[in-house]
Parts: C-alpha cells; sequence; structure tokens
C-alpha cells in the first residue's frame, strides 16, 4: 500500500490527513472527505458538494457539529481552530426548516425559520413576516405540558382542533421565499421601532387595509381576498376548547409555564428544537410601545387574544364584575368583526384617498388620547386633600376604617385627624415611591379601595384608602400609582390615568336602562365568553338557568361599550387587561438568601417583587430605577441585584434556568431605552449586552 494510505491508530492518514464523516440530511446520505485540520469549513462544503456531484441549490446549507450543539458559520475558520477531530460527526443541513408557531390568538402556522439564527433575529423576522411592528415585546415559548394529560391522543387531537390552515411564509428575503402564493410588497418591510414618515396601513375604526387588499395579500390563501386573518378576530367556537387547554392551577404552575422561554442569545437548533416542533408565539414582555391602530392592525388583534385567552384559562384573577365587563367586549368585537368581514368582502377593491384618511381617523393609542391645549400653571404641583377613610390591617385585629383628612403633595401622603388639624404635624405620614399599588373595587358594593404596601427596611407596610366616590377614587389611584415610580400630579400623564380609571369604572356598571337592554339571542354563547370558574358558580342550578342569567348580566354590560368602533373595543380590552393587579407579573420560583424555604420573584416593566409562593402577597419591591447593576454567578447559578440606597437582593432559581430571569431584568431595561426620535432599526447587540450574560 502507498505511505499516503497508511492509517494510523488515531484516525489519521500517513500524510496528515484524516476522515471526516458527514451526513446530508436532504439525501440521508452519510459521506466521508478525506481532510487535514488546516482546511477552513468553507474548503470543507465546497469538496462535499463536489463529491456529491448532485444539481441543487446548496446556499442555504451549513455543517451542523452534533456533539458540541454548535453552527459552524464562521467559513473561513479552518477544522483546527473549531477543535474538530475525526471523532467528530457533522450534518450538512439547510438553515431554514419548518416550524409550526401557535400564535397569541391559538391558531397555528406553519412558518420557515432560520434554525441557524439567535432566537431575538429569528422572531424579529417572524414578525415581520407576519406584519408585526416592535418584534422586541415577543419571544418563543415551549408548550407547557398538562401534569392531567398522560395520552398523547388528546394533546394532539387539541392541536388539530386549533389548527389554521394557511399558507408556508418563509422569513427570508423575496428571493428566499418558498410558500404558497405571494405575498407582497409591505408585508417584508415593517419598521422595528417607530417612524415619522409611516403613513396610516390600517383603517384605525376596523383594522382593515388601507390599500386595497389585493396589494397587500396578493392571491395568498392567508386572506383569501380579505384582510389577514391575522388581524381579525374569530370568536371561540366551542366551549370544548376551553375544556381542553391547560389552566394553571396556581401560582406555583403559572411559574413552571415561564421555564419554557427559549434563550433569546443561542439558536433554535442549539436549544433541541427539531424541524416541524411546536412553539409559542407569545408577547413576553409587558411593555407595549407606540400601539396605534393605524400601523398596528395585527399587533392589537393579536394582543387583544393574548389577553382573552389570558382571562379565559385563568392565567390572571379578575372579579365577577370585570369578567363580565371583558365578556361583553369580546361579544361586541366578535359581532363587529363578523360584520367587518362581511363589509370588506363586498368592498375589497375600494380606493381610499391615504391623506383624507388620515386627517378624519380618530387616533386611538396606549401612550395618548384628548389632551387639554391648555397648561394650566405649571409652576406649581397639583396636591389633592379630603376626608378619606384609612385602615392599616393587623393579625388579630378587629378595627376598621378611621376616617383622616388627608392631602397628597409630591408623592406623599399626610393624615391629619381633622381639616383644621392640617397645618400641624400629620398623625402618619407615607412616602409613595417604590410602592405596590392594588385596587380592590366593586362597583354594586359601591367599595372603591386602593391598596398600598410601601416598602420600609424590613419588608413592606400594608396601608388601606376607601374612598366614597368614582371620581375621588379614580383621582387618588391616579395619584398613588404616579407617586409608586416616583412622579407627581404635574406630569403630563396624570389627567390621561385618571380619565382611564373613570372609562374603566363606567364600562363595568350593570345598571343600564332596561328598554335598551337586547334581547337574549342564541348567538352570545356566554360559555364561550366567561371563565370556567364562573360557570362553576352557578353548579347548583340547571343548565339553561345558568345560560340565560349569565347572557343578561353580559347583555347588561355591553350596553356600556355598544357604540365603540372595533378596534377601540380591542384597545378597551387591552387597557382593560393593563389595570387588572396582576398584570405583567411574570413568576419565577426562587430560594432567596437568608431564606428558609421557597419562594416566588415576580418581575415586571419597571420592579422585582418578593412574594408568598401560596397567597401571591408582596412581601418587598424593588424598582429597576434604584438599580445599580445585577450579575449572575454561573457555577451556583445564584441573582445578584444591587441598590443604590438598599442591601443587595440575592436568590437562587428552583426549577429554572437563572438565565430566563437574568434575560427579562435585562430585557425589560432594555425596552425601558426605546424613544420615539430614535432611528426604526433596534440595537441587537445592547440587547444581547443586556440579557445574554457571561454563558
Amino acid at each position: 500500500m502507498a505511505l499516503d494510505g497508511i492509517r494510523m491508530p488515531d484516525g489519521c492518514y500517513a500524510d496528515g490527513t484524516w476522515e471526516l464523516k458527514m451526513h446530508v440530511t436532504d439525501l440521508h446520505r452519510d459521506v466521508s472527505l478525506r481532510v487535514t485540520g488546516e482546511i477552513h469549513i468553507g474548503g470543507v462544503m465546497l469538496k462535499l458538494v463536489e463529491k456529491l456531484d448532485v444539481k441543487k441549490d446548496w446556499s442555504d446549507h451549513a455543517l451542523w457539529w452534533e456533539k458540541k450543539k454548535t453552527w459552524l458559520l464562521k467559513t473561513h475558520w479552518t477544522l483546527d481552530k473549531y477543535g474538530i477531530q475525526a471523532d467528530a460527526r457533522l450534518l450538512f443541513t439547510p438553515q431554514h426548516k419548518l416550524l409550526r408557531l401557535q400564535l397569541p390568538n391559538m391558531k397555528h402556522m406553519k412558518v420557515k425559520v432560520n434554525f441557524s439564527d439567535r432566537v431575538f433575529k429569528a422572531v424579529s423576522d417572524i414578525c415581520k413576516t407576519f406584519n408585526i411592528r416592535h418584534p422586541e415585546e415577543l419571544s418563543l415559548l415551549r408548550k407547557p405540558r398538562d401534569p392531567k394529560k398522560k395520552k398523547k391522543k388528546l394533546e394532539e387531537a387539541e392541536e388539530d382542533d386549533l389548527e389554521l390552515e394557511g399558507p408556508l411564509l418563509t422569513t427570508g428575503t423575496a428571493s428566499e421565499i418558498i410558500y404558497i402564493g405571494p405575498v407582497k410588497g409591505s408585508i417584508y418591510s415593517s419598521p422595528g421601532l417607530y417612524s415619522k414618515t409611516m403613513t396610516p396601513t390600517y383603517d384605525s375604526r376596523d383594522g382593515s387595509p388601507l390599500s386595497p387588499t389585493s396589494a397587500w395579500f396578493g392571491d395568498s390563501p392567508l386572506s383569501e381576498g380579505n384582510p389577514s386573518i391575522l388581524a381579525v378576530s374569530q370568536p371561540i367556537s366551542s366551549p370544548d376548547i376551553l375544556v381542553k387547554l391547560y389552566k394553571p392551577q396556581s401560582l406555583l404552575d403559572k411559574a413552571k409555564i415561564n421555564q419554557g422561554w427559549l434563550d433569546s442569545s443561542r439558536s433554535l437548533m442549539e436549544q433541541d428544537v427539531k424541524e416541524n416542533d411546536v412553539l409559542l408565539l407569545r408577547f413576553k414582555y409587558h411593555s407595549f410601545f407606540d400601539l396605534n391602530p393605524k400601523y398596528d392592525a395585527i399587533r392589537v388583534n393579536q394582543l387583544y387574544e393574548q389577553a382573552k385567552w389570558a382571562i379565559l384559562l385563568e392565567e390572571i384573577e379578575c372579579t365577577e364584575e370585570e369578567m363580565m365587563m371583558f365578556a361583553a367586549l369580546q361579544y361586541h368585537i366578535n359581532k363587529l368583526s363578523i360584520m367587518s368581514s362581511d363589509n370588506h368582502m363586498n368592498n375589497s377593491e375600494k380606493e381610499v384617498d391615504e391623506v383624507d384618511a388620515a386627517l378624519s381617523d380618530l387616533e386611538i393609542t396606549l401612550e395618548g388620547g384628548k389632551t387639554s391645549n391648555t397648561l394650566g400653571d405649571i409652576t406649581s404641583i397639583p396636591e389633592l386633600a379630603d376626608y378619606v377613610k384609612v385602615f392599616k390591617p393587623k393579625k388579630l385585629t378587629l378595627k376598621g376604617y378611621k376616617q383622616y383628612w388627608c392631602t397628597f403633595k409630591d408623592i406623599t401622603i399626610s393624615c391629619y385627624k381633622s381639616k383644621e388639624e392640617a397645618h400641624g404635624t400629620p398623625a402618619h405620614q407615607m412616602n409613595l415611591r417604590g410602592c405596590e399599588v392594588t385596587p380592590d373595587v366593586n362597583i354594586s358594593g359601591q367599595k372603591f379601595n386602593i391598596k398600598l404596601l410601601i416598602p420600609v427596611a424590613d419588608g413592606m407596610n400594608e396601608i388601606w384608602l376607601r374612598c366614597d366616590t368614582e371620581k375621588q377614587y379614580a383621582h387618588w389611584m391616579a395619584a398613588c400609582r404616579l407617586a409608586s415610580k416616583g412622579k407627581t400630579m404635574a406630569d403630563s400623564s396624570y389627567n390621561l390615568e385618571v380619565q382611564n380609571i373613570l372609562s374603566f369604572l363606567k364600562m363595568q356598571h350593570m345598571n343600564p336602562d332596561p328598554q335598551f337592554i337586547e334581547p337574549i339571542t342564541t348567538d352570545i354563547n356566554p360559555e364561550c365568553l366567561v371563565s370556567p370558574r364562573y360557570l362553576k358558580k352557578y353548579k347548583n342550578k340547571q343548565p339553561g338557568y345558568i345560560r340565560d342569567l349569565i347572557s343578561a348580566r353580559i347583555l347588561e354590560a355591553h350596553q356600556n361599550v355598544a357604540q365603540m368602533s372595533l378596534i377601540e373595543a380591542k384597545m378597551r380590552f387591552i387597557q382593560a387587561w393593563q389595570s387588572l393587579p396582576e398584570f405583567g407579573i411574570t413568576h419565577f420560583l426562587a430560594k432567596f438568601q437568608g431564606g428558609k424555604k421557597e419562594e416566588l420573584i415576580g418581575i415586571t416593566y419597571n420592579r422585582l417583587i418578593r412574594m408568598d409562593a401560596h397567597t401571591g402577597d408582596a412581601i418587598k419591591t424593588w424598582r429597576f430605577s434604584n438599580m445599580k447593576q445585577w450579575n449572575v454567578n454561573w457555577e451556583i447559578k445564584m441573582v445578584t441585584v444591587e441598590f443604590a440606597d438598599e442591601p443587595s437582593l440575592s436568590f437562587i432559581c428552583a426549577e429554572v434556568d437563572c438565565k430566563v430571569v437574568h434575560e427579562f431584568i435585562g430585557g425589560y431595561i432594555f425596552l425601558s431605552t426605546r424613544a420615539k426620535d430614535q432611528n426604526e432599526s433596534l440595537d441587537e447587540e445592547m440587547f444581547y449586552k443586556l440579557t445574554s450574560g457571561w454563558v
């Protein structure tokens, strides 16, 4: 045998070459190449394609190192630099693969996604495909498993029930697109942030495209000649769907769901996601920037759908009055969605003058509304002064509320025994910076309470305020919410906050004029509009009686929202969802340093909350604005947060990688840097710096 053909014990040949084994996934074929450690990755792929001698476009293919779970994307690197030796087995596989995404509306779409991109970039491309602005607010989540379900057949049936037949969409440039039905033009150029030059793309009343439908979606089966199905809310077809879907039974269950968030800094393949796997596309960060119906019909609808399912599946708590208000809004949205679809089917080619549309459209956003042109006296900070009942709950106490003359100045409430003593020393004084503010309202019972948890050195002081009227409650509640963020009533958002609170209360009123109540119709389907908990409340009643009773209550509540346009109703639903006490809190099970038992850490857009694992009560709150830095000891998986004027906070995550918690903190801080005057592109590197850590 020739010298260069002699194989040595280490797998190398006498001439310094060795055999590299590769599997070509498209051809289901194993191939071996004679290589040296000095050959670069691009050269390996070139030699491989030449040896295969198959006429095919291989441009999307790359090498995947299975054992190390890493893509070999740096084609100029050598095998030695990557550390690849004769024992390595590489896959030559496409980077773009099919993924089944369950959208917030619970429907499934097949999408072609780049499995070699970091998840943050992959989600950004997915959102461009779906025309959803601000992709930084969304991410991918593994499907939670219901511990009660042991048979795979049940899960498959559930998925089939909710399957949305749609085209194969890809997240790439037009030249890379291989799908059923072309999707033309601007659906692929949705800006990432904010643009002053953006022209309205949707009608702000019903969310339909301003241009003719064909110009937006071509002959895509996704639209079938109508506006995108992703911008249209579809009613729940059967109450059986609610029964099948997983419902968290406790705060611990909610915490377990959050184990499933993918690492935004690593690719799908690195996290064991396989082709045709099901992942959930969800709004991960509850901080919605520049939400505007003129540009965001799909985004608004998907947000509404995520809020709707969160309420129906009892992922977030609400009172019975609030549930009826949400049900009434759902009923109204369902009716208008059907009417809107019918109207646009008949007028799908109607041209709209975009300038006239922009002038006539009513702009509804979560960040603005009708503002007064009068500036008022900007040299003084508004104050509140009124009689308010105050209660400080203590264990084993039967004492009730005590009335005080209370003044609210800056971010401080001072309580005096009477109005006449208001110039003296207050009986109690509370600084509300960093406090937890929770509403406790019952419209029918005329109860308007504000629960305050005020941070002190050893935990939280609990104080309850009781107002007499809705108007008084709205002003004091708005002032408390601003003060908790360190803002005074001079802030421009104060009056808007008051109006939003009053509007939220008005929607819950259940005493309209009986002559205007609609007759109960069969299309209302109350079992699909309220969560199972409120159906169980009437378990001893006859089914028909329950249906009529709940239908009547929903129709009563509907009178408060019946005049709203479709898009306004969706926006109101989202606003009402944001007003719930538990909104935006992501729970994780953790053990705090010095603590003996497992507790919950709650993360929101602006604070960390230490919570009781069983009751959900806040024990201590820390604001991000007071944070100096945070870091992770990756060896012992401990997160440490340092604050400006408080002791540092350290905790170890239970049942979830601390990387997930680290990413939530960094992600919210990244979102807080967004501004309307910045350019349209996302600073991806800044996101990775804040969220990836030293992994």
